[in-house]
């Protein structure tokens, strides 16, 4: 009996363990390399199958030494599936999420033990992928690792494709901290192709002896993220892990499996992009490499080529021979099956459809004087200080200066001679946060609207916006939600009186931050770092309820800005566009959006004033609504615990929304609509 041991490597070098928090808002230890020892010899998967000595490999020392069992396969059969699987475990099908090392060593580690590797190793990459991050990385990925189409020869030295700068810096966009991310996305590229490949070996770090089949090319290609499977337990593995799965059974001389791959890998392409990422597993059984016909005959397969269809880890149909449009046929139906559709898309809903997910804006620009003179005597009556005197002097003489260029009033000569205005350097907006962080400590809430309000029309802008993004420290839209909170949790009511002017234009800055794809990201974000989901909406819920209505409006406005958000990245989910590509992709939240629908439910049967922040409401929660993942187990029992359908309703009779009930025709259709199919 000869011991297996699996070598764990990071290929991060411990940067994933600091950083991964940070960037997708989630802690990832280790980005893993495995290889397998055994027989004295460590075996690992890179430019092909490559042998070395143990701890002698490009790699280092292992970071970790994890104990497989032992195995009673000789040596010599060992290497004869080693011979058998050099066609499969090619460079030119080395992808660094779908057919990689550890599905290499996993393969392995089956066939020696019965076993498979931990799960924390292999459940990295859909880890990974679940993150907004990690899925605006994918089309990256799959561009670094870039395999050959069906039918298309081999390359005879297999080369990675280096995405663009500008590639990697839209999939840093999506994390929480998009210049980190770019840094080390730059990084993690460069060392991808110093060496070829992530796990490439280095030819001069092999000593005599060891072997790596870097230029042979495989027996076939893989177009799509198709996992091979050499023996039994790694089959097992696939199935454990994936609700769905169609597994073809091939065979080196059977014309008819040569006809029909093309047809499967396909197939395989367009049901694991888009929205059915992560979803289905294609699997591919050779019967002539490793265990293949151990895994034929545990399955009853006799024949190739044979498709074998998996729900849950039970097989549910087979189909033989090579007929494509009955292949198609079936992966519909075992996805259908899986994953039923949303009823929402049954629903017929002309009223919510035409409704428009732009955000509301509030874009009125003020007189910039009557603004700098108003701030300007606060300042004056506070206690003084050096410190306040700078940050005054800086507001008079770089930001306002800005703010009339960049904003010109209407009707101002700047505006009729319509000049494309500078964009504002980085340190002068790390000024300005630095300013209003000194003024914001020098003078009560109510007195801060002023300072707020110039930070409401910056956040238009732009660059403004990305810079905001980025969480910079002073971070002036986290400063004032914490006022903002501190005072709407108080218990004191005059004070939440005294800030009515502050309350209103925080939240139509809040609310003017969702102009631009990277501020909405940062908004949305439930990363601790910098995102700020979580305290924006204590604030939407403590101010739907506001006495005053003006600050009803604003609040109402910001909810439909994050509901329209999120019912923009479902839409594109719905569609199949590919994940990452979704300019914002917000993550789904049960807890979050239960919060909210409650909030807005309350807020609409307590309205009976404004017709405005009725509509804007009622189109928020239909967008909380449709196609929410958690319709059917959560929010459908809420509704009817809350009798959503019967207070929206009441908005349409007398003394429900004004002396008559709502007016306008388009806001009694949509009431009606999502009181009736919504809300049922």
């Amino acid at each position: 009996m000869a011991k297996v041991q699996l070598y764990v490597y990071d290929l991060s070098n411990g940067l994933a363990k600091q950083l991964s928090r940070q960037l997708t808002g989630r802690q990832i230890d280790g980005v893993w390399h495995t290889s397998v020892v055994v027989f004295g010899k460590e075996i690992f998967y890179g430019q092909g199958i490559c042998i070395t000595q143990p701890g002698m490999s490009h790699h280092g020392k292992p970071l970790q030494i994890v104990d497989m069992g032992e195995t009673a396969i000789d040596e010599e059969t060992f290497n004869e599936y080693l011979e058998e699987m050099r066609s499969h475990y090619t460079a030119d099908k080395y992808h660094l999420l779908d057919f990689n090392c550890n599905s290499f060593t996993n393969d392995c580690v089956g066939f020696l033990t019965g076993g498979s590797i931990p799960s924390w190793i292999k459940d990295l990459p859909s880890d990974f992928l679940s993150t907004p991050f990690g899925a605006a990385l994918r089309p990256t990925i799959d561009a670094m690792f870039r395999r050959p189409v069906p039918g298309a020869a081999p390359a005879a030295t297999p080369q990675m494709q280096m995405p663009a700068p500008e590639t990697l810096s839209a999939a840093a966009s999506a994390s929480p901290n998009p210049a980190l991310a770019s840094a080390l996305l730059q990084a993690v590229a460069s060392q991808a192709y110093s060496s070829g490949s992530l796990s490439a070996p280095t030819p001069s770090t092999f000593p005599t002896g060891s072997s790596s089949t870097g230029s042979s090319n495989g027996s076939s290609t893989v177009a799509g993220p198709i996992h091979m499977c050499t023996n039994p337990s790694s089959l097992h593995s696939l199935l454990q892990t994936h609700r769905a799965a169609v597994v073809l059974f091939t065979s080196p001389t059977c014309p008819p499996c040569r006809m029909i791959e093309p047809v499967f890998e396909d197939l395989a392409h367009q049901k694991t992009h888009g929205a059915g990422s992560g979803r289905v597993a294609f699997v591919k059984v050779d019967l002539s490499v490793g265990m293949g016909n151990q895994v034929a005959s545990e399955w009853g397969v006799s024949v190739t080529p044979t498709f074998l269809f998996f729900l849950d880890g039970k097989k549910v149909e087979e189909m033989k021979g090579a007929n494509g449009a009955e292949l198609r046929s079936q992966v519909d139906m075992l996805l259908y099956q899986a994953f039923p559709p949303h009823p929402h898309t049954k629903l017929s809903l002309p009223a919510v459809e035409s409704l428009s997910t732009n955000p509301i804006l509030f874009t009125q620009v003020p007189n910039w004087e009557t603004v700098s003179t108003k701030l300007a005597s606060f300042i004056g009556a506070a206690p003084s200080s050096a410190e306040l005197q700078t940050a005054k002097q800086a507001l008079t003489a770089a930001v306002i200066p800005l703010l009339k260029t960049r904003f010109p009033e209407k009707g101002s000569p700047a505006e009729a001679a319509k000049k494309p205005a500078l964009p504002a350097p980085a340190p002068l907006l790390a000024s300005w946060a630095s300013t209003t962080r000194t003024i914001a400590s020098a003078l009560p809430p109510a007195q801060l609207f002023p300072l707020v309000d110039m930070w409401r029309l910056a956040v238009l802008d732009e660059g403004v916006a990305t810079w905001l993004a980025t969480g910079p420290n002073p971070d002036p839209l986290q400063l004032f939600l914490d006022k903002a909170l501190e005072i709407l949790e108080s218990v004191d009511p005059a004070q939440k009186t005294g800030a009515r002017n502050y309350f209103l234009t925080v939240l139509r800055t809040l609310a003017n931050g969702f102009s631009h794809t990277a501020l909405s990201k940062t908004l949305l974000s439930r990363a601790a770092s910098s995102g700020k989901r979580a305290p924006m909406t204590r604030a939407i819920v403590a101010t739907l309820l506001h006495d005053d209505a003006a600050v009803r409006t604003a609040a109402a406005s910001l909810a439909f800005n994050v509901a329209a958000t999120l019912q923009k990245s479902r839409m594109e989910k719905l569609r199949g566009v590919t994940p990452g590509t979704v300019p914002v992709e917000v993550e789904e939240d049960e807890e979050w959006e239960v919060e909210l629908v409650s909030a807005v439910l309350e807020a609409l049967s307590n309205e009976t004033q404004s017709e405005e922040v009725v509509h804007r409401l009622t189109a928020a929660l239909a967008f909380l609504l449709r196609l929410s993942p958690f319709y059917e187990s959560q929010l459908a029992s809420l509704l009817e615990v809350l009798q959503s359908r019967e207070t929206l309703k009441r908005k349409l009779a007398k003394g429900g929304c004004g002396e008559n009930g709502v007016q306008k025709p388009e806001v009694r259709k949509l009431v009606t609509e999502v009181a009736e199919k919504l809300c049922a």
